[in-house]
């Protein structure tokens, strides 16, 4: 498993993964909506903004699945990371998300300022609540109605690591561009 930035190829990929209700599973389908905005992002910044990015996640160098990191303003200037993972249907079940997710977060202690990475997924997503745990995050608790999906609101379980919690693990990251 490696984490890459996305090419303009990854595109098809990508689209399909996140419109296709049978690969986007339930706990990530929210409904038809236009799908060229996977174009037009890609076109605005390569999907390497300065405030949200998307990596592609490989097997072999073949595309499996995205992880994805946003910023998110704390309180004052304080500010954290919230990170999300889409993985194709035949790469769940197999510690990779947990893999994934731990990668994307030694890179972004390494690469940027933040104290804090985050997640959420909903309370019925067992098996992410047990690879965010894997990846060495911990449960602080549910968040009620955070998410409308399925046509109602959803509550949903928040995970954090700190900095601190994060062992170095020796890895030296190339920067975003280059496989991980």
């Amino acid at each position: 498993m490696e984490l890459r930035a996305m090419a303009e190829a990854d595109l098809p990929f990508v689209e399909r993964l996140r419109t296709d209700p049978d690969l986007a599973g339930p706990f990530l389908w929210d409904g038809w909506r236009d799908p060229r905005r996977f174009r037009r992002r890609w076109e605005q910044d390569g999907w390497l903004g300065a405030d949200t990015a998307t990596l592609v996640v490989t097997a072999d160098t073949d595309p499996i699945g995205v992880v994805s990191y946003r910023r998110i303003t704390m309180a004052g200037v304080a500010w954290c990371w919230s990170i999300g993972i889409s993985l194709m249907p035949e790469a769940r079940g197999r510690g990779i998300g947990a893999r994934a997710q731990r990668t994307l977060v030694e890179y972004l202690f390494v690469y940027t300022l933040a104290h804090r990475v985050q997640a959420e997924t909903d309370v019925d997503n067992i098996a992410e609540q047990r690879a965010l745990e894997k990846a060495g995050f911990t449960r602080e608790g549910v968040i009620r109605g955070y998410a409308f999906l399925g046509g109602g609101y959803r509550d949903e379980v928040l995970y954090s690591v700190l900095r601190h919690e994060m062992p170095p693990g020796g890895n030296t990251f190339p920067p975003p561009g280059v496989t991980v």
